[in-house]
């Protein structure tokens, strides 16, 4: 079984506020019998790629089509842990990010898949990139507001049936449905988080509309 208290208190893990794709980040895997620690780049790099392109979200209703995703579906399915993420509501030429967590704002983990890969242009080297992607979903009612896509957040029930690996895919399936909007939260935050290098938990403040107006202004 997954001792999800044991997320918060690994040492590589300090406070993050802004992870963006092809940075690191923390992934739970299936290893032999039990779940493991594994950080991963976010942007999964299919291993049969040429190049080093990676793909930082996995659409739930074409997993099993896409031959960039189709064998990690079934083989290698990771969970990722968070206590909140952004998305982006379009305005205009303005995108202005709203934050999303728990309403207990305690931490839950979206559906993730993960490869590794090995550069095919370099024989001598031994060295692999393990990368993962992100599985995104319909909306629920309110994330629809902001966005037409969130991730996969699944509940801590359903933890270790995604990470088994003599899962069922159509099992697997009835899990990538959007998460209940009434156990979750959300609110308009700084457009600093518009920068990848921005970092700290002024990140995920609260900004009031003339705020956001203001910041946007630039």
């Amino acid at each position: 079984m997954l001792n999800w208290a044991e997320v918060s208190r690994l040492p590589l893990l300090g406070p993050r506020y802004n992870i963006a794709p092809s940075q690191e980040l923390l992934t739970i895997i299936q290893s032999g019998s039990e779940p493991a620690f594994e950080v991963m780049t976010w942007g999964l790099i299919p291993s049969w790629s040429r190049e080093p392109v990676g793909l930082i979200n996995a659409r739930a209703e074409t997993l099993e089509e896409k031959p960039s995703f189709s064998e990690s579906f079934a083989r290698r399915r990771c969970l990722i842990p968070a206590d909140g993420f952004y998305e982006w509501q379009r305005n205009g030429k303005t995108r202005q990010p709203y934050y999303f967590q728990m309403k207990d704002e305690a931490a839950f983990a979206f559906a993730g898949l993960w490869d590794s890969w090995r550069n095919p242009s370099n024989e001598f080297s031994t060295a692999a990139v393990t990368s993962c992607a992100i599985i995104t979903t319909s909306p629920n009612e309110l994330l629809a507001t902001i966005h037409d896509r969130m991730p996969v957040i699944l509940s801590p029930a359903e933890y270790d049936r995604w990470l088994h690996e003599d899962a069922r895919l159509d099992e697997l399936r009835e899990l990538l449905a959007p998460f209940p909007a009434d156990e979750m939260k959300s609110f308009p935050v700084s457009a600093e988080v518009n920068h990848a290098r921005a970092e700290g938990p002024q990140l995920v403040e609260p900004v009031v509309v003339k705020e956001i107006e203001q910041g946007m202004l630039f």
